[in-house]
């Protein structure tokens, strides 16, 4: 027995590719449906890109965070209507200011979500891991710890 009987058979032998941001999600789960509403038939690891989803995690993660309240139908219905538009309401027009503020609240909400679940990475740890960007208190750390005089000198 070389796998355990309820593990999933692997399909393909692409590495996974975790989205980089919400809008990036959404806009995806809104694709991915629309494709399946036109009568596409959606096979999971089949695409361009392997994801670390199926648009149907996304819909259950929408709903539980809808019936905890989490998420309300403006919120929904923000993300659809600009979802199928693929672009995200703009805060300078006065038209979309409120549908705007509804968008940053929906993807503040659904962001730790998609971060625990492993559909997108974390911006923080990304940023941390990227050996080009260092953070200042990183490389304040570093200097001090080689015993380079950071910070004092000819302006005290």
């Amino acid at each position: 027995m070389s796998r355990p009987p309820h593990a999933p058979a692997q399909t393909s032998h692409q590495e996974c590719v975790p989205f980089a941001s919400p809008e990036e999600v959404w806009f995806w789960f809104i694709d991915a449906n629309q494709a399946r509403l036109d009568g596409a038939r959606y096979t999971s690891a089949r695409g361009n890109v392997r994801r670390p989803c199926e648009p149907v995690d996304i819909l259950r993660i929408l709903d539980r965070l809808y019936r905890t309240r989490r998420l309300m139908m403006d919120h929904l219905r923000v993300l659809r209507f600009y979802g199928v538009r693929q672009m995200a309401p703009e805060s300078w027009r006065p038209s979309e200011a409120r549908a705007a503020t509804l968008w940053r609240e929906a993807l503040k909400v659904l962001e730790p979500v998609l971060i625990s679940k492993g559909i997108m990475k974390d911006r923080v740890a990304g940023i941390l891991d990227d050996p080009i960007v260092v953070p200042i208190w990183a490389a304040m750390q570093r200097d001090m710890g080689a015993g380079m005089n950071v910070g004092g000198g000819a302006f005290r």
